[in-house]
């Protein structure tokens, strides 16, 4: 039923002259796989274009060399090297206070000069910080290393110092079976996102990790790509076009 919900809540969107802004953001990649060549093959088949997180520390030249001809696909630094430096009564976060500001800042410099020099002009300056954790004060020190943009998980905040491009559904049961959370589930959150939207376009960020895809992972991108690529209300979006909104 909840998937019938998300469908009619696309079909008013149309109705309305409304559109979805669709993009998809794909954690911790570091070298071709097959998972994730797979998700590849989805975004060409379906001609939607995707952003994949790269980690800089341990990105591969190959992964550099896969991407050299996609065209639908634009690389966002993933942190440094995804390592958690919370102690251990804390929520994982690698862009945390703990080894100061200075530090992080320097890797997360040399992140983006790193995904840069590797992706050419699939690279974004967009940072995606692991677990989806930042340090509020590092915030405002974000512009200054060349970033336009920051993703983590949840609503946009108003007040934010650098603009936003968050996702909204996160199809990964993490405290549970750490693999595809339940289809319908994932499209009643969808349709929750749709049916706060008050501007002509509202965007929808879908989250994935290719590496811990199961079944129910690749069913529900196979569904939901099936739904939204034609739909009229639809647009998938590179996220470029994002970070140049408000």
């Amino acid at each position: 039923m909840s998937r019938q919900n998300f469908i009619d809540t696309l079909d008013a969107y149309a109705n309305d002259g409304k559109e979805v802004q669709l993009w998809l953001r794909d954690d911790d990649a570091i070298e071709p796989t097959a998972e994730l060549s797979k998700l590849l093959d989805l975004s060409k088949r379906w001609d939607a274009p995707l952003t994949i997180a790269a980690i800089p520390a341990h990105t591969t030249a190959a992964l550099a060399k896969l991407m050299e001809e996609l065209r639908l696909i634009s690389v966002a630094v993933h942190g440094w090297d995804h390592v958690n430096h919370a102690p251990a009564l804390e929520k994982k976060q690698e862009l945390g206070l703990h080894r100061g500001e200075d530090v992080v800042l320097g890797l997360l410099a040399e992140g983006l000069e790193r995904i840069k020099t590797l992706f050419g002009d699939r690279a974004v300056p967009l940072l995606v910080p692991p677990w989806n954790r930042i340090a509020q004060p590092l915030l405002d020190r974000l512009p200054a290393l060349g970033y336009e943009a920051l993703s983590v998980f949840g609503p946009e905040r108003a007040d934010a110092p650098v603009r936003l491009v968050n996702t909204h559904v996160d199809i990964i049961d993490w405290k549970g079976t750490r693999g595809g959370r339940p289809m319908d589930v994932l499209y009643a959150e969808a349709a929750v996102r749709l049916e706060a939207g008050t501007t002509h376009a509202t965007n929808l960020g879908v989250l994935t990790h290719h590496l811990v895809h199961d079944d129910a992972a690749w069913e529900f991108l196979d569904d939901f790509f099936a739904v939204t690529a034609r739909h009229p209300a639809c647009r998938w979006v590179a996220v470029r076009e994002l970070m140049g909104s408000r």
